[in-house]
């Protein structure tokens, strides 16, 4: 969005003006894209250049969100506003909801499905005899041919379990802060939502000790098959939302600080709030399918 201007009736509904944001935002990412995916093929650019647009990005997402943030202390966000930003962030968490979705459902068709299949159960009986005689179909594999070697899984009830216990901890201090601002308890508020952006840093400290321990002792790598790529896949992506929303949530902290909130006009903390609580589930669905069962 560009720049808000100060002659603008509060009572009529905002329009920005056109901005180069996003097309700015467009070209940083393809650059970071370019990077990552050189950099996975081995070219000796590859690296550089990814950290070079992710760079690019971070520099120009923090312009325009600042856009977006003098727009609202200016009062320039009326009723109307403020029921798109609402209508907007539910499609954004339904898409987030769909792209875990689809996720799941790899999961889901891989043991229900695939798995038993080149196990020689149905049509697959030729398959496994021809190819894979021998293959027992027992989750979790790394497929046929045990592509990337034995590994050892993650007990669920170690480092998932402490995991599990601090984002459904988080879920509750992020609630405790919303209250207290709807209730203009400044101190309180401060203290729980600098609490949840704590609990999130922890979370995350442990997902990478986690991982550490995966490959360093388990061999539990992103190459052993399929359990492997779905394994570092769910969690992965989810620790990149938790990474998100922790980001977010200090925003959001630094502006409760700076006063910009008040009882009735907050929108932007429910919208993290919301966004925080879809990490919640999603870890809790992980948690069972990924680590439990």
């Amino acid at each position: 969005m560009a720049q808000a201007h100060a002659d603008h009736d509060p009572n009529v509904y905002y329009v920005p003006h056109g901005s180069r944001w996003p097309v700015f935002a467009s070209v940083a990412l393809f650059v970071a894209m370019l990077g990552f995916a050189s950099w996975l093929n081995e070219a000796s650019w590859g690296r550089a250049t990814f950290f070079v647009g992710l760079a690019a990005l971070a520099f120009i997402l923090f312009k325009w969100f600042a856009d977006v943030v003098l727009e609202s202390v200016s009062g320039y966000y009326n009723k109307q506003v403020d029921v798109s930003f609402r209508m907007g962030m539910v499609w954004f968490i339904f898409s987030e909801v769909m792209f875990f979705a689809a996720f799941f459902g790899a999961l889901f068709y891989t043991r229900q499905f695939a798995l038993p299949w080149l196990g020689g159960s149905g049509d697959g009986v030729a398959t496994n005899y021809l190819l894979w005689e021998g293959f027992s179909a027992a989750w979790p594999t790394s497929g046929p041919g045990q592509v990337g070697g034995a590994f050892q899984t993650i007990p669920a009830w170690g480092l998932p379990l402490l995991n599990t216990l601090i984002l459904l901890t988080s879920g509750v201090t992020v609630t405790i802060a919303h209250h207290a601002l709807r209730a203009g308890h400044r101190t309180q508020l401060l203290v729980f939502l600098g609490l949840t952006v704590l609990l999130g840093c922890v979370f995350l400290f442990f997902q990478a000790e986690e991982y550490i321990h995966a490959y360093r002792d388990l061999n539990l790598t992103m190459g052993s098959g399929i359990y492997g790529s779905t394994f570092f896949m769910l969690t992965g992506f989810h620790g990149a939302h938790v990474t998100l929303g922790t980001i977010m949530l200090a925003i959001i902290w630094l502006r409760c600080a700076r006063g910009h909130f008040t009882k009735e006009n907050h929108f932007a903390f429910e919208a993290v709030a919301w966004y925080w609580h879809f990490v919640d589930v999603v870890w809790l669905g992980l948690f069972l399918f990924v680590y439990v069962l």
